[in-house]
């Protein structure tokens, strides 16, 4: 035998084909190809840092003004000056736009919270508005869902903030029902136009990655400060889950039905209206919910740019370091959202088992409407002639007192436990924060541009590749590659906090139904809450730092992480765990070796999405201390001389999510390709 050779034996005794010696080191490198190109790309990387560390990083100063400042400002000013002046048709229309909306909701205001000369009181006061809502959470999901809905709303007044909880539901509402009557047309066209879909797909793409945060600034260049403003940026941000979600649900209708009604003789509006749209009323609901969440979240950051609602006490806490104030405004839009997130998912099984039974609501029903519609004119009636039922009472005050609470807990934290929050702080920051930074903020833009793109074709392919060339050059040349690698960092960091912390209780969730049963209504609640109750009790704990918005970010982006590890742990065969089982696998084995390795698409979609949440906390983290991108952003928001920077350290933000999403996406379908369902 030779040197260079092995003989391995066969199952009857005898010899197999002789294989070069080292085959089988050369078999698993072949096997293990992408995390040893991985491996070796990051070797390169760090040699390259460690020679040539603090050169060609293209720091600018933060006063420093590049030609491309200069000219995204020139823009605004020309957009602000084109408004004074009428001067140009498009800005026109939407000065016109603007007016519009103003005029419609200072008269919604007008109805149920402010006061309109002569009048000394609104139209309708709480206790009319309570009625309202009851009368019409009972028409839409029944009982159970107005024994929620009133409570909620009491505790918007008893908390303090009627006026504010009232304007934030106007806001919102007024974005819902201009982007659904928009976004349902534009999801029927998608799902019955190839062509439609194409082009409104990437639209949908970029609305979707952009950070909310991103929005406030041309936003308010285009429309002006005020509810306009946020009213428009809120229905633009809210608008891409019910087109998206409108057209999956009319391309899963039945094919055999849509050929029923075709041989019928129904044209294309008769099948839509009888047999599409009411088939998919569910997941156009559901649709709906998912867009009156993102419209909460947008319409209680849209503060900034004096938008009415809850979203002021907070921001104003949150400037004047009263930490109570911004917590108890944020417990009532924790409230907010739970309240419509449980009443629309309510209306949507009632919906659901309506069609099914074919209901049209039997004596009970209607003598519980016909009951319920004279209470609620009594209770406008009261409420808009009596004082009583119209201000809401001053007694009881549940928000003082735990406003105080909140803010002498966090006195204690500050004082007793600052060294115990100071050391967490100081040991993730100097130890795991710090270095990565480093490698991708210090080493030469080249090197690191290298390094990128190397690992996006080994993750994603040619395409991502491509993808990562464009956006790469792109933010380039915007003139902020320091301050972009700083924010990817933190951005990196915390979506591998947020994966392993799927994968941790993904695992556990979808191996345990006990888990699920206890962990899925937090998540869930996580999933509804707007960005910014996220930073209240984290600041309080923290302080603001790098450190705070990081986590801040993990916080926001773990819910759905989790849950979409845990679905693709779930739905790994049984017959595949079975067999497992039966080879002796212990849980472990069976977890690294079978379950991890079958939900592999479901955890890069995870880190998908996780990335994208992640980087929506950005321009909110730049305000806790974060620094880089976000700071930038809410410089330029702030001060007039810096509105060009901040616009492009909004579209550098817009260029990294697209640029993961596209990394993570493409990886994702190619890890999907290669998984042993996929090759079965």
């Amino acid at each position: 035998m030779s040197t260079s050779t092995l003989e391995r034996p066969a199952p009857d005794g005898g010899t197999r084909d002789q294989e070069p010696a080292g085959s089988p080191a050369l078999a698993t490198l072949r096997r293990h190809w992408r995390a040893a190109s991985l491996l070796g790309v990051l070797l390169v990387w760090v040699v390259a840092w460690a020679l040539f560390k603090d050169q060609y990083t293209l720091v600018i100063g933060g006063s420093a003004r590049t030609p491309v400042f200069d000219w995204l400002g020139d823009r605004s000013a020309w957009v602000e000056q084109a408004a004074a002046s009428g001067s140009n048709v498009f800005i026109n229309l939407a000065g016109a736009v603007a007016d519009l909306v103003d005029s419609v909701f200072a008269w919604l205001q007008g109805i149920f919270t402010v006061a309109q000369f002569p009048r000394p009181l609104p139209q309708i006061g709480w206790l009319g508005t309570i009625a309202v809502a009851a009368l019409v959470a009972y028409v839409a999901a029944g009982w159970r869902t107005v024994a929620l809905v009133v409570p909620c709303f009491l505790a918007f007044g008893v908390l303090g903030y009627w006026n504010d909880a009232i304007d934030l539901l106007i806001v919102t509402f007024f974005a819902v029902v201009v982007s659904c009557l928009v976004g349902i047309a534009i999801g029927v066209l998608m799902a019955h136009s190839r062509r439609v879909s194409a082009l409104v797909t990437p639209v949908l793409d970029v609305m979707q990655t952009m950070p909310p945060f991103v929005y406030l600034l041309p936003m308010s260049i285009l429309f002006g400060i005020g509810p306009a403003a946020a009213v428009m940026m809120t229905l633009i941000y809210a608008a891409p889950p019910v087109i998206r979600i409108t057209a999956h649900g009319i391309r899963s209708v039945s094919g055999p039905v849509i050929e029923a009604t075709d041989s019928l003789g129904q044209t294309g509006f008769q099948r839509l209206w009888n047999v599409e749209l009411p088939m998919a009323k569910r997941t156009i609901i559901a649709g709906i919910n998912q867009t009156m969440m993102a419209a909460l979240s947008m319409a209680t950051i849209a503060a900034y740019i004096d938008s009415p609602g809850l979203g002021q006490p907070v921001l104003d806490g949150l400037k004047r370091g009263q930490l109570g104030t911004s917590f108890v405004a944020g417990i009532a839009i924790v409230i907010m959202a739970v309240m419509l997130d449980r009443s629309m998912t309510a209306a949507g099984f009632r919906a659901e088992l309506a069609a099914r039974a074919g209901e049209r609501g039997g004596p009970f029903r209607r003598i519980g409407l016909a009951v319920a519609g004279i209470g609620t004119l009594v209770a406008l009636y009261l409420s808009h002639n009596y004082i009583w039922a119209n201000e809401f009472p001053s007694q009881p005050d549940l928000g003082t007192p735990l406003r105080n609470a909140v803010d002498r807990f966090g006195e204690w934290l500050r004082t007793d436990l600052s060294h115990l929050t100071d050391g967490i702080q100081r040991g993730f920051t100097d130890y795991a924060l710090n270095p990565i930074q480093s490698l991708f903020a210090d080493s030469p833009w080249f090197v690191t541009a290298a390094a990128i793109l190397a690992i996006a074709a080994v993750v994603g392919g040619r395409r991502a590749a491509v993808a990562t060339v464009l956006c790469l050059g792109m933010i380039l040349g915007l003139g902020l590659w320091n301050h972009a690698m700083e924010t990817l960092t933190a951005c990196l960091v915390a979506t591998v906090v947020v994966v392993l912390l799927a994968v941790v209780l993904g695992v556990l969730m979808g191996r345990s139904n006990r888990v699920d049963v206890g962990l899925r209504p937090l998540l869930d609640m996580g999933q509804t809450l707007p960005p910014f109750v996220y930073l209240v009790p984290i600041l309080i704990l923290f302080g603001p730092n790098r450190f705070t918005a990081m986590l801040a970010g993990v916080v926001y982006a773990a819910p759905v992480a989790i849950k979409l590890v845990a679905d693709g742990v779930r739905a790994v065969s049984p017959n595949t765990i079975e067999a497992a089982e039966m080879a002796g696998s212990s849980a472990w084995q069976m977890i690294t070796k079978v379950q991890l390795p079958m939900a592999r698409s479901s955890v890069l979609l995870a880190t998908n999405q996780g990335l994208l949440y992640v980087l929506s906390m950005v321009v909110i983290g730049g305000m806790a201390g974060a620094g880089a991108l976000g700071f930038d952003v809410v410089t330029g928001f702030r001060q007039s001389s810096a509105v060009g920077r901040g616009l492009a350290a909004g579209i550098t933000i817009v260029l990294i999510g697209i640029m993961l999403d596209r990394i993570t996406t493409y990886g994702a379908q190619r890890a999907s390709a290669a998984s042993p369902d996929s090759r079965a």
